[in-house]
């Protein structure tokens, strides 16, 4: 059976088509989802919160956005298993709804920055890296407005200590985000938040000509298939 993975479009998403081809390129069906579609989430295997600018970023980004009907299964699924991968505007979703610990304010340089990132990946045992290796480096699209990942010293030392932070970012940091963390997991390791975007980049053709965001969509489908 084909692994059902479902993408989130809120009102102001913009990648969600780009994420839905990342699926299919990397073998499973995407399934696109509206943010009022509360009970639609029980029909596929994993989620995915895209990248955009829901409800126009107003508030604060994914402030809005975390009280979306579709947020109130996407959360309890989350804590029973379902995993869950938040990129970009998807990330500060999942820290306004707490399924990840820590904020996402604005960019000290207070610029919007749009430019292919050098990360390092931390974790590889998560539902969505582990076709990588950990300390492997690749290149990944970034742009976002509010991107600088905070939080307080005690909650940074325990996504340290208990290898937590999945990406890091390398050579620049683009945005201020403490410890040069690009991306995070929770404690069980199937919800993931970054603020690059991997379906930019899986086609040789397109984005960085690389395909260093597939492994992101090729390792949720062997968890899936493996299950």
């Amino acid at each position: 059976m084909t692994a059902r993975i479902g993408v989130v479009t809120f009102p102001g998403s913009l990648d969600d088509r780009d994420t839905q081809r990342a699926i299919r390129v990397a073998g499973a069906e995407p399934v696109a989802l509206w943010h009022k579609d509360k009970d639609l989430i029980k029909q596929v295997d994993a989620v995915v919160l895209c990248g955009g600018f829901s409800y126009g970023d107003y508030l604060r980004a994914g402030a809005i956005a975390r009280f979306s009907p579709v947020m109130d299964t996407v959360i309890d699924q989350a804590k029973a298993g379902l995993p869950v991968l938040g990129i970009c505007n998807g990330f500060q979703i999942l820290t306004e709804a707490h399924l990840l610990p820590g904020g996402m304010l604005g960019n000290d340089h207070l610029h919007f920055i749009c430019r292919d990132q050098k990360l390092r990946v931390e974790n590889a045992d998560t539902s969505w890296t582990s076709d990588y290796t950990a300390g492997q480096e690749i290149h990944i699209p970034l742009k976002n407005m509010d991107g600088r990942y905070v939080a307080d010293r005690r909650t940074l030392d325990e996504l340290e200590a208990e290898g937590r932070v999945a990406f890091r970012y390398l050579d620049l940091n683009p945005n201020g985000s403490l410890n040069d963390i690009a991306g995070i997991t929770n404690a069980a390791g199937n919800v993931v938040g970054l603020m690059p975007h991997p379906e930019h980049a899986v086609e040789s053709l397109i984005g960085t000509g690389r395909t260093d965001g597939l492994p992101f969509f090729t390792s949720i489908l062997k968890k899936l298939v493996n299950a």
